[in-house]
């Protein structure tokens, strides 16, 4: 069997800023991105072999990445609408019978990152459900995968390796050095894609790049600049490092056998959908829990 995990902050994100339809609850509030959720979440459980489904959010946008790091992702500027729709999404996901993770200290993608790494070896193949470059620093092989549903892209390693010039390890290295600015992490000044993956794919670890441009062993454009910004900013670059790496020690409670979709809880879900308004027989629900 496969495990899919999937990222619900993402998929939140996506059903609000892609759908051009209006959905209100009785009181006027926007959830289109609650019922977008829930049905693409739906249609997932439609597709073959999937069995095992956990979603993970950031009930909180900000994390313990904040307080190292203040200039790390906030809610702040984000749509009003859209985040207040984060606890009622979570809800939905519930009462649709899937494990829900809500993440208040952590984010969603260290919990991710905690249930591939803890029952990798119990599934034939874990797929992280999102195309968020910072979860592909998990892949191992075949074995853990992520898979981007709108492009319906599947990266392993040698994709990832074909993606970004190095192998899944070195990925918050990179982004230490190229910044991600989804995450509010600026990266450092000079630094891009080409040169980050060549020099990462001769020393995939920011400990083993040489001080000296004279004793690298791969040729980069403005080598010399670059390394000097690299001595420039060590403390830098690590806390960065630090801030891309995702944590495996989240808390989760559930078994594996737990995450196992037994359908549809029908009086939740109704209940469900009289509390937000939601029309339950409009929502396509192909299998109901005994």
């Amino acid at each position: 069997m496969r495990l899919h995990l999937l990222d619900g902050t993402y998929e939140l994100f996506r059903s609000h800023y892609g759908r051009r339809d209006t959905v209100t609850s009785p009181d006027g509030a926007d959830l289109k991105a609650t019922l977008g959720i829930m049905e693409s979440t739906l249609a997932l459980l439609r597709e073959p072999g999937v069995t095992h489904l956990g979603a993970s959010f950031d009930t909180v946008i900000e994390s313990f990445r904040n307080i190292m790091f203040p200039a790390y992702k906030s809610s702040a500027g984000m749509d009003p609408d859209l985040l207040a729709q984060f606890p009622i999404a979570e809800t939905a996901l519930e009462a649709i019978g899937v494990v829900v993770w809500r993440n208040i200290e952590f984010e969603a993608d260290d919990a991710i990152a905690t249930a591939a790494v803890r029952w990798v070896e119990d599934v034939e193949q874990v797929v992280i459900a999102t195309p968020d470059k910072d979860l592909n620093q998990l892949v191992i092989g075949e074995r853990i995968v992520t898979y981007n549903r709108r492009e319906q892209k599947l990266l392993d390693e040698a994709a990832v390796v074909e993606k970004f010039g190095i192998h899944p390890e070195s990925i918050p290295d990179y982004l230490a050095l190229v910044g991600d600015t989804a995450d509010g992490v600026p990266g450092l000044p000079g630094w891009g894609a080409k040169s980050a993956a060549t020099v990462l794919s001769r020393y995939p670890r920011l400990e083993l790049i040489p001080e000296s441009f004279a004793d690298w062993e791969v040729m980069v454009r403005s080598g010399d600049k670059l390394a000097a910004v690299l001595r420039a900013n060590q403390a830098a670059v690590h806390l960065f490092r630090e801030l891309t790496t995702l944590r495996l020690d989240v808390p989760i409670e559930e078994s594996l056998a737990d995450l196992e979709w037994k359908g549809v809880p029908r009086a939740q879900f109704e209940d469900f959908c009289a509390s937000v308004g939601f029309d339950p027989d409009s929502i396509r629900v192909h299998r109901w829990a005994e």
